[in-house]
This record gives C-alpha cells, sequence and structure tokens, in this order.
C-alpha cells in the first residue's frame, strides 16, 4: 500500500492572487478540446521540446484550477493511498468520531493494523461521491415536492404585486 501523498493539515488557502491566477487559468483551459492530449512550450531556455500532458491529467488539472479559483485549498492524493482515520475525516468534511462510527456501520471499507483503522483513498472518494449524489437527489425531490404544494415563492424579495 501506499503511503499518504500530502498531509492535509498543511495546506493553506490560495492567496488573492493565486486564485485570480487559477481562475484566469480555468477559463482559459476549459475552452480547449479536453478529450485530447495537451502540447505546450514552456518558456525555458533548459527545455527545447513541447511537453505533452495526457487528457485525463490535463482535466485534472482543470479541476484543480477550478478549486484554487474557488478560493479551496488543493491536494494531491493518490487514490491507492492509505489514510488515516483523521485524513479520510477531513477529506469527507465529518469529525473522526462520526467517520469512526461509519466505519463500525461498515458504511466504509477499513483494514487494521495494529490497533489503527486504515482506508482506501479511492474509497473514501467514493463514499464521498455517494453521499454528494444522494444530498442531490433529496435536495431535488425537496424542491420537487415544494413546487407540488405551491411553496414556491416567484416573487423576489422587496417586488409588490
Amino acid at each position: 500500500m501506499a503511503a499518504l501523498a500530502v498531509d492535509m493539515s498543511e495546506l493553506d488557502q490560495p492567496s488573492a492572487e493565486d486564485i485570480d491566477a487559477a481562475r484566469v487559468a480555468a477559463r482559459a483551459f476549459s475552452k480547449l478540446d479536453q478529450s485530447k492530449a495537451i502540447s505546450f512550450k514552456p518558456e525555458s531556455e533548459d527545455i527545447t521540446e513541447p511537453i505533452t500532458i495526457p487528457a485525463n491529467i490535463f482535466r485534472t488539472i482543470i479541476t484543480m484550477l477550478v478549486e484554487m479559483g474557488n478560493g479551496n485549498a488543493v491536494a494531491v492524493v493518490p487514490v491507492s493511498a492509505e489514510l488515516t482515520t483523521q485524513q479520510a475525516a477531513d477529506l469527507l468534511n465529518v469529525s473522526r468520531p462520526h467517520l469512526v462510527k461509519l466505519l463500525k456501520e461498515e458504511q466504509l471499507p477499513y483494514r487494521m493494523v495494529g490497533t489503527h483503522r486504515k482506508l482506501l483513498g479511492k474509497d473514501v472518494l467514493n463514499y464521498r461521491d455517494k453521499i454528494v449524489a444522494e444530498r442531490r437527489a433529496a435536495l431535488t425531490k425537496m424542491a420537487e415536492l415544494d413546487e407540488e404544494l405551491g411553496l414556491i415563492d416567484d416573487e423576489r424579495v422587496g417586488e409588490e404585486s
């Protein structure tokens, strides 16, 4: 098993300049065909040949730029990395005791290393994606129910009829 590549407690929020630069770069890169590899020549005397980035890596870079453009710190975590319960809780944005409860309820697979629980990065990310999808479905259902019951007020605040 691979070790965790980044200590999430050491992540720094991007500066205002980083956020602006990431937004500009994300917009520019998003206009390019993301299904193909991208090649570019850096402005460097040391590099004479163009650099090619495979399409899947290019899409990941765009995702990272979008997140930074939204003011989020970004970390690269290999999917095969083994996470501690604290690292997994940080990735899911939940408390460690809540994560341990999820493990006891067998919501997430893990293995014991001595007295410590270890989780695969891919399992934690899959669980996060599942939870996000469930939340979106629940919100959609709530909006549909509100509409059926006539609870949606189409008038803007401050407007008079």
